[in-house]
């Protein structure tokens, strides 16, 4: 791979030219000190204008996106988002504004921003929100911070305990960790929902709240979700919702009425922007009356006719951002939804079912299905079978790049031997997600054949397995000359 692709330097050859000057100038070491000057040329590349762009063109085919193929990422919501909201996104008086600016110069990004909120509040069931914190995580920390608020404000100083259920994404317990609680695991189920059981023998009153992704990571909705609030509420706790998974019931069940108390968005999933490498996030919480006063500040409020941002809340965890997060994100969400509207937002989550539901049935005949044939947007199946003929869930991984998809997500939720968890998405078309089954059907027959060759993948990609802790480690993205 070095030499097809990067050693392209031939002595002499120029990617410019420049014309001649036609004044006089004052020797370089007039401007700078001799010490500093080099005494050789430096070691860049000789090439032409074209190799350059060919050599940056072919780097860019590598890479793997949306535009590409089906980017079946699990927990992840790896859509395509609909290119109008990134040019809302770009307008000038949207992506030049300063967070500084005055109020009364920038009244139509406040405006949206109010509006946004709206939005939110009303698709996820809540009274109040704020747009504040910038991703996932930070949404999560911010709720847990007002839960903490809450019941310090209540002079319930006893309520030490999180509740968490064990197939939960890492960052619910290192979110409330941050905010000073203990964590306490709740396990699954055989059917890979709560254990009621286990949530009632270990809610007390020294719970201040317990997390839950609805549906689970395991892409399961949890049917007895008003059983778990009431356990929780009559033990003095609150409820917050993992909003991670909003894909799969948008515009279907709101938060709201599942009985939360707080629910973060990740506008960065499930509302237009893209996701990961892709560009910001941003993870707006949306709350119940009780935990408003706890809100951070600013706060976006109208007054009169004029919006303001407003930090006269004296209850309030303070800010949680430098900034009022990332407005571009604002933008592209508050796009989508006037795009949509509630019968498209509907949509969404239809689709993403129809599209998870019909994936597995194509599937779990030939890898085990560990918790049943339904899901939601997405589902779980468990390589224990194929790691038993000697290809594991990783080697599966490897071996769909040859087939030109990108592996969904691996060994993840925890509960699952060798989990594959996949999602395909609302977007997807019939055609890619069969062709997406067929690779993975096509990799079980290799398993069942010749497990060394999907051992050995991938084997058509420009760099082939690489030892992924020393990569991760020592990571090397710079081109240097080699010396003579």
């Amino acid at each position: 791979m070095e030499k097809l692709i990067f050693e392209k330097s031939v002595p002499g050859r120029k990617a410019y030219s420049l014309p001649e000057l036609k004044f006089k100038t004052k020797p370089l070491s007039d401007l700078i000190p001799e010490k500093f000057l080099r005494k050789t040329p430096a070691p860049l590349p000789e090439v032409s204008e074209i190799e350059v762009a060919r050599h940056y063109f072919k780097l860019s085919q590598l890479n793997y996106c949306v535009e590409s193929g089906l980017y079946p990422l699990g927990s992840c919501t790896m859509k395509y988002n609909p290119k109008s909201s990134e040019k809302a996104a770009s307008f000038s008086g949207f992506a030049a504004a300063h967070p500084l600016t005055p109020e009364k110069a920038v009244q139509g990004a406040l405006k949206l921003m109010s509006e946004l909120q709206d939005y939110l509040n009303e698709i996820t069931g809540m009274d109040a929100s704020s747009l504040q914190p910038m991703a996932g995580a930070n949404g999560e920390f911010t709720g847990i911070a007002l839960f903490a608020a809450y019941h310090r404000d209540r002079g319930d100083l006893k309520r030490t305990k999180i509740l968490i259920p064990d197939s939960a994404h890492g960052t619910n317990p290192a979110s409330s960790a941050l905010n000073g609680f203990e964590i306490v695991k709740i396990d699954s189920n055989s059917r890979g929902l709560v254990d009621i059981d286990d949530l009632k023998a270990k809610v007390g009153d020294d719970t201040a709240g317990f997390m839950l992704t609805n549906p689970n990571t395991l892409g399961l909705f949890e049917s007895q979700i008003l059983e778990i609030g009431k356990i929780v509420r009559e033990a003095g706790g609150l409820m917050y919702m993992d909003g991670a998974n909003l894909n799969a019931i948008i515009g279907r069940v709101r938060p709201g009425d599942m009985g939360f108390d707080c629910v973060h968005l990740n506008l960065h999933k499930t509302f237009s922007t893209p996701h990961g490498g892709g560009g910001p996030g941003a993870g707006p919480i949306c709350v119940k009356k009780e935990l408003e006063p706890y809100l951070p500040v600013p706060r976006v409020v109208k007054k009169q006719d004029k919006f303001e941002l407003s930090s006269d809340f004296p209850k309030s965890v303070g800010r949680i951002a430098g900034f009022y997060g990332n407005f571009g994100v604002f933008v592209k969400a508050y796009n989508y939804i006037r795009l949509l509207g509630s019968e498209g937002l509907k949509d969404v989550s239809k689709n993403a079912l129809v599209n998870a539901n019909y994936l597995l049935a194509k599937l779990k005949d030939r890898y085990e299905a560990p918790y049943g044939d339904r899901c939601m947007h997405e589902f779980a199946l468990s390589g224990e079978k194929q790691k038993n003929k000697g290809a594991a869930t990783k080697d599966i991984a490897k071996r769909l790049l040859d087939y030109g998809f990108h592996a969904p997500t691996i060994y993840f939720p925890l509960i699952v031997k060798e989990a594959l968890l996949i999602e395909p998405t609302e977007t997807e078309s019939l055609n890619s997600i069969d062709a997406f089954a067929e690779a993975m059907i096509k990799i079980a027959d290799e398993i069942d054949e010749n497990p060394e060759l999907v051992k050995s993948a991938p084997l058509t990609a420009p760099v082939k397995r690489l030892n992924d802790a020393l990569a991760v480690r020592n990571l090397d993205v710079n081109w240097f000359a080699k010396s003579k």
